[in-house]
């Protein structure tokens, strides 16, 4: 009995000896005196701070160049308010800050660093790849074969990420049991708000992103700056981004070639997919120097998509004289050659375009591939400034022979 009383004296000491040092070991933020709370504790002679985010301090803002859709503001202590309009507002807490009290409940709160990411906006990971964080996701959306960024797919290859579910189903016991600690997604979970509260329920941040929502095409491109944030890689983001708008400067912006453009793909059932005057496609066709043709009085759909469908009557009355054809394999099949674009509708062998052979095709990777916005805007200055320019010295576009 003496023995048993012993060993329970024993541990009763390590906890007495232990609590203390915890809690001398919580998170401090160092800030000045009007953003800190003080309190002495009288059993342990320890002191905590508490940072209170009404006390904070804001100390500057992200200049941003084009990007319209989201907003960086910086914070003593250095926390950094993320805000996409529209979708939300996200405190990032550096490693080893505490969180601060006083947060709004409108506050997501993402805390770093961010190790098990789930990410479903497809248009982000060439942005994380480029950052070299990829190894900060552990899920996606996405399976293997649906990436055509080999990084990607080498991920799935290595361990690194795993598939858990579409935006719409994810595999949420996966999720937790992996420690999951950010869900990024594209604005498609507005859709399914239960699976956003489900998420944000079991302790999952949510970030929303809307990328897709930028008319500029660098504008999708600052992007990458959100995930510098995010995985602390934001001189390699801006660095990057720097290089990219430099692109332009290649570009005499006098420069007008007078030549018009049809983008566009052929749907299921016919009719034609594409682009608005004002879409992110048409200012890249525009930046290098052409002219995209509108069709936005061709149908009477109105909505907040980049993209409309038309009847192949309509596009064969607006673009039959255009100078260039470009098939957007994006979506579509990839065509190489004219009989695939005849055997879609016969109609084509009319185009202007198909006559002269001045029809291109996009990659399959060049909307995943989202960190390529100078070169895809070079491939069409290529294009306009020689139609015989040769597939070797183009980068998403190849020739429809």
């Amino acid at each position: 009995m003496k023995r048993i009383k012993k060993v329970l004296l024993l541990i009763v000491f390590s906890i007495t000896i232990m609590f203390p040092c915890a809690c001398s070991q919580g998170n401090v933020v160092s800030t000045d005196n009007e953003s800190e709370d003080t309190t002495k504790n009288t059993d342990t002679t320890q002191y905590s701070t508490e940072v209170k985010w009404s006390k904070l301090q804001k100390t500057g803002s992200e200049m941003l160049e084009y990007a319209e859709q989201f907003a960086i503001d910086y914070y003593e202590g250095g926390y950094v308010l993320l805000t996409i309009y529209d979708s939300g507002k996200y405190l990032i807490v550096p490693e080893n800050n505490s969180i601060p009290s006083n947060l709004g409940s409108d506050i997501i709160v993402i805390q770093q660093p961010i190790r098990n990411g789930y990410l479903q906006a497809t248009a982000a990971m060439d942005l994380i790849r480029e950052i070299d964080s990829i190894s900060c996701l552990s899920f996606v959306g996405t399976d293997r074969d649906g990436w055509y960024i080999e990084a990607a797919k080498e991920a799935f290859d290595e361990g690194i990420i795993t598939y858990a579910g579409k935006y719409n189903a994810p595999d949420v016991e996966k999720l937790i049991a992996g420690a999951c600690d950010i869900a990024i997604e594209s604005t498609m979970i507005f859709h399914s708000p239960e699976i956003k509260e489900q998420l944000e329920n079991v302790g999952i941040p949510v970030l929303v992103e809307r990328s897709s929502y930028e008319t500029h095409p660098f504008g999708r491109l600052e992007w990458i700056k959100v995930y510098g944030l995010l995985f602390d890689q934001m001189d390699v983001a801006k660095s990057y981004f720097d290089s990219q708008t430099e692109k332009l400067d290649e570009i005499d912006s006098d420069t007008a070639y007078e030549k018009k453009i049809a983008f566009f793909y052929v749907t299921n059932n016919g009719c034609v997919s594409v682009k608005k005057s004002g879409d992110y496609v048409s200012e890249m066709i525009q930046l290098a120097g052409g002219d995209i043709v509108s069709f936005d009085d061709a149908t009477e759909e109105e909505n907040a998509l980049s993209s409309m469908t038309i009847q192949m009557e309509a596009f064969y009355a607006n673009a039959r004289d255009v100078d260039y054809l470009v098939y957007n394999s994006s979506i579509d099949e990839n065509i190489t050659d004219m009989q695939q674009l005849l055997d879609k509708n016969p109609l084509f062998a009319d185009f202007k375009a198909v006559k002269e052979k001045h029809v291109w095709c996009t990659g399959k990777n060049m909307f995943q591939e989202s960190t390529g916005i100078g070169d895809m805007i070079m491939d069409f200055h290529k294009i306009l400034e020689n139609p015989n320019v040769s597939d070797e010295e183009l980068t998403y576009l190849h020739r429809v022979k």
